[in-house]
């Protein structure tokens, strides 16, 4: 890595069933406001490995924030702003498909954005931009969570489409059976538009799918409960502990720029002119996009 470079930083955003990461040196929980409102709790910085992590726990510890009331502009804010290059997410799903078993990790690399109840950019009037999400992960970091899971004899699936909807309701039987003609493979509430927003501020993301459930397709799982969830969420949360630190090490160094294009997401997508540009949305935005908004 050369000297110019920075140091990479994971990020990991916690789901259901993860609220912390322990055996972190030097570790400290740290509130970090933001210019779009409160992350769902402070943030807990430290190192694992000689590599610089921060978590999030994406509903808070103790489960206090549901699905849509995720603050998700402010969760990746918050994690720009202290440093952080690459960011894992951790998130429990159901399965639409046979062979994804409940227990089966999924390293997603599509997914289909039904919500419909969140704010999905940072930017707006005044500032518009479009990023460019035909590919919504980085694959250099799937090829080390892939590795990881792997190493630590995780049942693990590389690619998915994760098809993300509004809850908290779990599916009816129509909707679990369209999805599912529809070539989905998982489904979960949170990892929309939290992949859109990691894009604009210009960070490496990618998503392991923790499956719990069937859904409610399956003939033997047809009622989802939060019970049967909870056992499985159990289980599944040492084993995403253990995947985490793990894949650390595997990300340093970091190539810088990423080979993928992740980090410079904003160079072709503002499409605002800058005599045009609203000040006080720009000073908003200055830690998710001031790379291309400076002078």
């Amino acid at each position: 890595m050369a000297a110019n470079e920075p140091a990479p930083v994971i990020g990991v955003i916690g789901g259901s069933g993860v609220y912390q990461i322990d055996g972190l040196e030097g570790a400290r929980w740290e509130k970090v406001s933001t210019p779009f409102g409160d992350p769902s709790d402070e943030l807990l910085i430290g190192e694992f490995a000689g590599v610089g992590m921060v978590f999030l726990p994406r509903h808070g510890r103790g489960h206090r924030i549901p699905p849509s009331e995720i603050n998700f502009p402010a969760n990746i804010d918050a994690l720009k702003r202290v440093g952080v290059t690459d960011i894992v997410s951790v998130s429990a799903v159901g399965s639409l498909r046979e062979d994804l078993s409940p227990g089966t990790f999924v390293v997603v690399d599509q997914f289909v954005d039904r919500t419909f109840a969140r704010r999905k950019s940072f930017f707006g009037a005044g500032l518009v931009a479009h990023v460019a999400f035909a590919h919504p992960v980085c694959a250099r970091l799937g090829d080390a969570l892939e590795a990881s899971a792997r190493a630590l004899g995780i049942r693990a699936v590389r690619g998915g489409t994760y098809l993300v909807m509004e809850g908290p309701q779990f599916s009816t039987r129509a909707e679990s059976d369209l999805y599912r003609g529809w070539g989905c493979d998982v489904i979960g509430m949170t990892n929309m538009p939290e992949a859109k927003l990691a894009r604009e501020a210009e960070l490496c993301y990618a998503t392991v799918g923790m499956v719990t459930d069937y859904d409610c397709w399956h003939p033997e799982h047809d009622h989802v409960t939060v019970e049967a969830v909870i056992r499985v969420l159990m289980a599944n949360a040492e084993k995403a502990r253990a995947l985490v630190k793990d894949v650390a090490p595997r990300l340093n160094p970091r190539p810088s720029p990423c080979p993928h294009g992740c980090d410079r997401a904003l160079d072709v997508a503002l499409i605002t002119a800058p005599e045009a540009r609203d000040p006080e949305m720009a000073r908003k935005l200055a830690a998710v996009a001031g790379r291309v908004l400076k002078g």
